[in-house]
């Protein structure tokens, strides 16, 4: 615990350092973010669509189809579309991250960039870090949009739900406090998922095997904490808004 909290103070310590390490900023934001975008996607629309089914029967059994929009809105708004967007990056690029590194530890790269005096945290951590706080704000955004846009689709085709009426009890009825439920969760997540995955790359040990475990040790842990960290989050917002 000690180690991992003094290598997350020295990966915020570098930021400064970012326009050194620009291209590797660039470079990273890609991997996190254009490169995500379909895994994103799939998760979203899939989770949209469902829930659309699964509630709409529920609402129908009470006669309250007509509140179908919002209660799929306030679900992937607060916690699906952040949530499931948190869990693919942790799957994603949470172990491309420990994966990487934890090859570099092994084969004695990261060694090699300390030899020639480069910090290996400014070098291969920052980046990850900055291009995670940047990009997973604009994922959770796409992530709300398409899994509405596919509940409205089953809404309309499934539960032959006016559109009209679906949009009209999401938008009227959504307060600032449900995007900040959501919103507020992509820094947090960012920061979980590069910096643990990150930090079992570094401490990768034992050969190829070493790399295995420590990059499964990375996603695990990672995806428990952001699973922690989306309840805490919900839970401090809801309270004090």
């Amino acid at each position: 615990m000690q180690d991992f909290f003094l290598f997350s103070v020295r990966a915020f310590a570098t930021i400064p350092k970012i326009k050194r390490y620009w291209r590797d900023f660039l470079d990273q934001t890609t991997i996190c973010g254009t490169d995500s975008i379909p895994i994103v996607l799939v998760s979203a629309i899939s989770i949209g669509s469902l829930l659309a089914i699964e509630v709409g029967n529920l609402l129908e059994d009470f006669g309250a189809k007509t509140m179908l929009g919002r209660s799929t809105s306030i679900s992937v708004i607060r916690e699906l579309g952040p949530l499931l967007m948190g869990l693919m990056l942790s799957a994603r690029f949470g172990s491309r991250n420990g994966a990487e590194l934890g090859a570099m530890q092994i084969s004695e790269q990261i060694d090699a960039l300390r030899a020639f005096g480069t910090d290996p945290i400014a070098k291969l951590v920052m980046p990850r870090l900055v291009a995670a706080l940047i990009m997973f704000l604009p994922l959770i955004a796409l992530s709300d949009f398409a899994g509405l846009q596919s509940a409205a689709y089953m809404a309309e085709h499934y539960h032959r739900l006016d559109p009209g009426i679906f949009w009209n009890s999401v938008y009227p009825r959504l307060a600032p406090k449900d995007f900040v439920v959501g919103f507020l969760k992509a820094p947090v997540f960012a920061i979980i998922i590069t910096l643990v995955s990150s930090f079992n790359g570094f401490s990768a040990r034992g050969g190829t095997a070493g790399v295995g475990r420590s990059t499964i040790k990375g996603i695990v842990v990672s995806s428990g904490l952001v699973l922690i960290a989306n309840f805490y989050v919900s839970k401090i917002v809801l309270e004090n808004m």
